[in-house]
């Protein structure tokens, strides 16, 4: 014989979600550059050349010079002169001193002493090369102050929005537990 049966049913739960995603948006400025530049400075400061021709020794020699140059040659010739004078004076008289010898007469002596004292020279010495020629040149003055450049940056910070997306949670159908009692006959 059968033995009925209980049909339990059952209908399981279902949870049911609708959701759209977030929106996120990351935008950011452009840096702001400010660029300064100064420029460079070259200063070129040149001299003229200097050209000097001192002919004084020239003219010393031409003409006497100046009045102090001629007394100086004067005074120095003179004292040369002098010397000289002296020098031949003891000459001489060491010959007379030896009379006895042919020759060393009074009038051999100073008889022969005919020729004047010259006066001394006025004038500078004779030269091709009297004329000093002098030529000086200087380097230019250079100054040189380099570019600068100032680069000053300025940055943004990122803007970010972030819109957040829907999410619903809804019970799509319910759990159920359903019991069928089985068929029975019974006949009395």
């Amino acid at each position: 014989m059968l033995q009925p049966l209980l049909q339990i049913r059952q209908t399981a739960a279902l949870i049911g979600m609708d959701a759209d995603s977030g929106n996120l948006s990351i935008t950011q400025p452009k840096a702001e550059v400010n660029i300064t530049t100064t420029s460079g400075e070259l200063a070129v400061q040149s001299f003229r050349p200097e050209f000097t021709i001192d002919q004084s020794r020239a003219w010393a020699a031409f003409t006497g010079g100046s009045m102090s140059d001629m007394n100086k040659r004067i005074y120095s010739g003179i004292q040369q002169l002098y010397l000289q004078g002296i020098a031949r004076k003891v000459e001489q008289g060491n010959q007379m001193a030896q009379f006895f010898k042919p020759g060393n007469t009074i009038a051999e002596v100073y008889g022969t002493d005919t020729e004047p004292n010259s006066f001394p020279e006025t004038r500078g010495p004779a030269s091709y090369d009297n004329v000093d020629i002098h030529f000086e040149t200087r380097d230019p003055r250079i100054e040189f102050r380099p570019a600068t450049v100032s680069i000053q940056v300025e940055t943004h910070r990122p803007e970010i929005e972030y819109t957040r997306g829907k999410l619903n949670i809804y019970m799509q159908q319910y759990a159920s537990i359903q019991f069928i009692p089985p068929k029975v006959n019974v006949q009395l």
